[in-house]
Protein backbone atom coordinates (compact mmCIF):
# COMPACT_ATOMS: atom_id res chain seq x y z
CA UNK A 1 0.00 0.00 0.00
CA UNK A 2 1.45 3.79 -1.12
CA UNK A 3 1.74 6.06 1.37
CA UNK A 4 -0.56 8.65 -0.17
CA UNK A 5 -2.96 5.75 0.33
CA UNK A 6 -2.61 5.59 4.11
CA UNK A 7 -2.79 9.44 4.52
CA UNK A 8 -6.24 9.47 1.78
CA UNK A 9 -7.67 7.09 4.29
CA UNK A 10 -6.43 9.31 7.33
CA UNK A 11 -7.73 12.32 5.85
CA UNK A 12 -11.02 10.54 5.26
CA UNK A 13 -11.62 9.62 8.76
CA UNK A 14 -10.63 12.62 10.13
CA UNK A 15 -12.94 14.56 7.68
CA UNK A 16 -15.54 12.43 8.92
CA UNK A 17 -15.01 13.18 12.46
CA UNK A 18 -14.55 16.85 11.63
CA UNK A 19 -18.12 16.83 9.79
CA UNK A 20 -19.28 14.87 12.47
CA UNK A 21 -18.83 17.35 15.06
CA UNK A 22 -19.64 20.08 12.92
CA UNK A 23 -23.30 18.80 12.27
CA UNK A 24 -23.59 18.10 16.23
CA UNK A 25 -23.20 21.84 16.58
CA UNK A 26 -25.43 22.82 14.25
CA UNK A 27 -28.28 20.71 15.23
CA UNK A 28 -27.38 21.83 19.23
CA UNK A 29 -27.68 25.78 18.05
CA UNK A 30 -30.83 24.97 15.97
CA UNK A 31 -32.65 22.78 18.73
CA UNK A 32 -31.81 25.60 20.58
CA UNK A 33 -32.97 28.74 18.53
CA UNK A 34 -36.46 26.25 17.61
CA UNK A 35 -36.80 25.86 22.07
CA UNK A 36 -36.32 30.18 22.13
CA UNK A 37 -38.95 30.88 19.74
CA UNK A 38 -41.20 28.23 21.32
CA UNK A 39 -41.01 29.95 24.69
CA UNK A 40 -41.38 33.13 23.16
CA UNK A 41 -44.35 32.22 21.40
CA UNK A 42 -45.73 30.78 25.03
CA UNK A 43 -44.56 33.49 27.09
CA UNK A 44 -46.61 36.12 25.09
CA UNK A 45 -49.51 34.11 24.95
CA UNK A 46 -49.80 34.15 28.69
CA UNK A 47 -48.82 37.52 29.14
CA UNK A 48 -51.70 37.90 26.55
CA UNK A 49 -53.84 35.92 28.76
CA UNK A 50 -52.63 37.82 32.23
CA UNK A 51 -53.48 40.92 30.74
CA UNK A 52 -56.68 39.76 29.24
CA UNK A 53 -57.95 38.50 32.57
CA UNK A 54 -56.07 42.14 34.80
CA UNK A 55 -58.03 44.38 32.42
CA UNK A 56 -61.93 42.03 32.64
CA UNK A 57 -61.70 43.23 36.58
CA UNK A 58 -60.53 46.60 36.43
CA UNK A 59 -63.78 46.37 33.98
CA UNK A 60 -65.62 44.77 36.77
CA UNK A 61 -65.05 47.05 39.24
CA UNK A 62 -65.95 50.02 37.62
Amino acid sequence: MKMSTVWSIVGAIIAIIIAWWVVNVAFSIAWFLVKAIIALVVAVAIFALIKQAFRSKDKQRS
